[in-house]
């Protein structure tokens, strides 16, 4: 009997351990396990799924058009153009699958403020994100190209700089255009230098007309679409009333930007009106208007002083030998100068101020005398000056 109840305790310790440690435990075990490679089983399906859903949402809308299709396709995305129509440019063009998901991704990435016009070359195997960050960094070739023109420039002046800004290919068929008695005879202000008597004797028809103010051109613009844009904007600033003005003083259009022409070289602005009011005075008394700045224009010099010889140039633009205004403007000049043409300074005009010479090459700085042995005592005083500024330009 003690025999039967030691076996009976022995086996259900036994048991007992069995299941402590034996299969009981690894079953337990594997429940864990089997909850644990479900979830990794149901986490990879959901994985492989959204990656196969990222898959194909990039080939229906992000991926090339056809990877293999490299042809050039030249899209152009003008100045002012939004992002929309830009997006739906480039669907319309084949270059992209959808003209809004473009959109999105463009602005998703800040993007959409930044694309730059120009002329771009893309391709069908390039992807939506190749060919924004092309729209962005504006590596196309622009269309459009600014231009500067700066008063006191001549015709020569901008000649050169049009060809340095690659505005224009050839000077001299801008020099050869510039000339022309015919081409522009639609313009009002041209064709009374035509038809009147002050086309003779002029080195260029249009010097003075080709308006100085910052211009946006399209870069297949020609030369003679470029100088028409210039003569619009300066039959757009000279008002009527300036017109009437002139009309007035008993002086053409033309005759006025030659005197502003005048103006604008021997002056810094803010002695424009007085330095109209010495030449319109001079007009009045019938005296030659000595200005430097036409010996200059004619003869090419940038000496400050000029001495007999260059004085003695024979030309109808030197005003130190032929009495009245040159045959037209010497430079191209500002509204500022016309307007100081127009309405020179009254108390000047009162005093009979005949004369004005320079006191400081450098600061432009110019001094003001009413007659003749005033002036030649400033000419005396500050001749120095000008002749030690022309020694430290090698003149």
């Amino acid at each position: 009997m003690a025999k039967k109840k030691k076996r009976k305790i022995t086996e259900e310790r036994a048991l007992y351990e069995s299941r402590k440690y034996g299969f009981f435990w690894y079953s337990a075990l594997w429940h864990v396990i089997r909850f644990i490679l479900v979830g990794l089983c149901a986490i990879t399906l959901v994985c492989g799924m959204v990656y196969t859903g990222i898959q194909k949402f990039n080939e229906a809308f992000f991926a090339p058009m056809d990877p293999t299709d490299t042809t050039a396709v030249t899209f152009a995305v003008k100045s002012g153009n939004s992002l929309s129509s830009v997006s739906r440019d480039l669907e319309a063009s084949g270059l992209i699958h959808n003209s809004t998901v473009f959109k999105y991704m463009a602005d998703f990435n800040g993007m959409g403020q930044r694309i730059q016009s120009g002329t771009y070359t893309f391709s069908r195997a390039m992807s939506a994100e190749e060919i924004l960050g092309q729209l962005v960094s504006g590596d196309g070739r622009p269309n459009t190209l600014t231009i500067t023109i700066i008063p006191g420039w001549t015709i020569e002046d901008i000649g050169d700089y049009l060809v340095k800004s690659e505005a224009i290919a050839s000077k001299d068929e801008f020099l050869t255009l510039c000339k022309d008695t015919e081409k522009y005879r639609a313009y009002d202000f041209i064709e009374d230098i035509v038809t009147g008597n002050r086309k003779d004797g002029r080195l260029y028809l249009l010097e003075g007309y080709l308006s100085p103010n910052t211009y946006e051109i399209y870069t297949s613009s020609d030369t003679d679409t470029i100088i028409r844009k210039l003569l619009t904007q300066t039959g757009a600033v000279f008002l009527n009333s300036y017109a009437e003005r002139a009309e007035t003083l008993g002086l053409s259009m033309d005759e006025v930007f030659t005197l502003a022409s005048m103006i604008e070289t021997e002056a810094k602005a803010a002695d424009f009106a007085k330095v109209s009011a010495v030449f319109h005075n001079r007009l009045k008394q019938n005296m030659t208007l000595g200005s430097d700045a036409t010996v200059k224009y004619v003869s090419g010099s940038e000496k400050m002083s000029l001495n007999e010889g260059d004085l003695a140039v024979n030309s109808p633009y030197n005003t130190y030998l032929y009495r009245g205004l040159p045959p037209g403007p010497i430079c191209n000049p500002s509204m500022d100068a016309v307007i100081a043409a127009l309405y020179p300074d009254e108390q000047f005009v009162a005093l009979n101020y005949l004369y004005f010479c320079s006191t400081d090459p450098n600061s432009g700085e110019l001094h003001f005398s009413r007659t003749l042995e005033e002036h030649n005592a400033a000419v005396a005083m500050y001749r120095p000056l000008w002749e030690e500024f022309d020694r430290s330009r090698g003149l």
